[in-house]
C-alpha cells in the first residue's frame, strides 16, 4: 500500500506595496508637520529680531534724552518733549534713585564741610525679559565712551550716563526687565582767572536734578521741563569731595550700587596751589519729567 506524501504548504508573502493614497496621505502628514514646525522657528526668530531691534532702538532713544536733559537743565521754563515707538517696552522714572552730596574743605578749616545735597531720580527704558534678554548680569556703558571718575569732567562732558543693565538675581522689586538707565551725573570744569595782582582759581560743577511731574499719559513720550537753577558758592577751597549713595535700595529692591557700577562712590578734586583765591560753585538744574504727554 502506497502512502502519497502530505503535501507541503507554502506561505507566500505579499511584497506590493502600499497603496498610493496611502503614501500620499502619510507624505502629506510628514510634510505639514515639518512645516509647522519650520513656522513656529521662523515666527520665533523674527520675533527674537523685532525685539532685539526695538532695544537697539531704545538705546538711541535714551541717550537723545541723556543730552536733551543738558538742553533743558539750564533754562527756566525751557520744555522739550522726546517720542519714541516700541512694541515691548517701555519708559518709567524712579525718584529719588541717587543721592548726590558735595562737600568742601577751605583754609580755614581741617575738616569737610557740607555745601549741598540733592536726591535725584532717573529714567528707565523697561523690556520684559519674558520678550529680550541679554543675560543676567549685563552691563554696557553706552555713553559716554568711558568714565573713570564719579564726575564727568571737560566742557563737552555730558550730565548724565546712560548704560544698560540686566538684574534678575537678588530679583529687582518691580519685575525682570532688560534695561536702558538714564543717570544724571556732575559734570565738573576748571578754569583760572587772572587779574592785576591777583590769580583765582575757579571749580564749577553742575548736577541736573530729575524730579517726577504730575502727568502720566498713555502716549510713548517723555517731556522735560526746565523748573529751577540753584547756585552755591565757597571761597577760598583747598579741596572738594563729591560723594553718592542710593537710597532708593532701601525701597526699591536691586537699585543699588551693583546696579549702577559707577566707577567709585567718591570722588576727592584737589584745588592747585599758588592761587590768591579758590572758588568752588556747584549749579543746579531742577528738571521736571512728565511721562506719556502729547504735545
Amino acid at each position: 500500500m502506497i502512502h502519497s506524501a502530505p503535501c507541503s504548504r507554502r506561505f507566500v508573502r505579499d511584497t506590493r506595496a502600499v497603496s498610493p493614497a496611502v503614501s500620499t496621505v502619510i507624505l502629506t502628514g510628514t510634510i505639514v508637520a515639518l512645516l509647522s514646525v519650520t513656522v513656529v522657528y521662523v515666527n520665533n526668530i523674527l520675533w527674537a529680531r523685532a525685539a532685539e531691534s526695538d532695544f537697539n532702538s531704545a538705546k538711541q532713544f535714551m541717550q537723545t534724552m541723556g543730552l536733551q536733559i543738558d538742553e533743558v537743565a539750564w533754562t527756566v521754563g525751557r520744555k522739550a518733549t522726546v517720542r519714541y515707538s516700541s512694541a515691548y517696552g517701555s519708559v518709567d522714572f524712579l525718584p529719588s534713585a541717587l543721592n548726590y552730596t558735595v562737600y568742601v574743605k577751605t583754609q580755614d578749616s581741617t575738616s569737610y564741610q557740607l555745601l549741598a545735597s540733592y536726591n535725584v531720580g532717573i529714567l528707565l527704558f523697561d523690556m520684559p525679559v519674558s520678550k529680550y534678554s541679554l543675560y543676567d548680569g549685563y552691563y554696557e556703558l553706552i555713553y559716554p565712551d568711558s568714565a573713570e571718575n564719579l564726575t564727568l569732567s571737560g566742557a563737552s562732558a555730558p550730565v548724565a550716563r546712560v548704560f544698560g543693565v540686566e538684574k534678575l538675581s537678588p530679583p529687582m522689586s518691580d519685575g525682570s526687565f532688560v534695561r536702558i538707565a538714564v543717570m544724571p551725573s556732575v559734570r565738573s570744569l576748571f578754569s583760572s582767572m587772572t587779574t592785576t595782582g591777583s590769580a583765582t582759581y575757579c571749580t564749577r560743577l553742575y548736577l541736573p536734578v530729575l524730579t517726577e511731574g504730575d502727568i502720566q499719559g498713555s502716549h510713548q513720550s517723555v517731556t522735560l521741563t526746565g523748573n529751577s537753577v540753584t547756585s552755591f558758592t565757597k571761597n577760598r577751597v583747598t579741596n572738594v569731595k563729591v560723594t553718592v549713595d542710593f537710597p532708593a535700595a532701601t525701597s526699591q529692591q536691586g537699585f543699588d550700587s551693583w546696579f549702577f557700577q559707577l566707577p567709585s562712590l567718591e570722588q576727592v578734586i584737589d584745588i592747585p596751589s599758588g592761587y590768591s583765591d579758590s572758588q568752588v560753585e556747584f549749579y543746579v538744574g531742577e528738571v521736571e519729567v512728565d511721562l506719556g504727554v502729547h504735545s
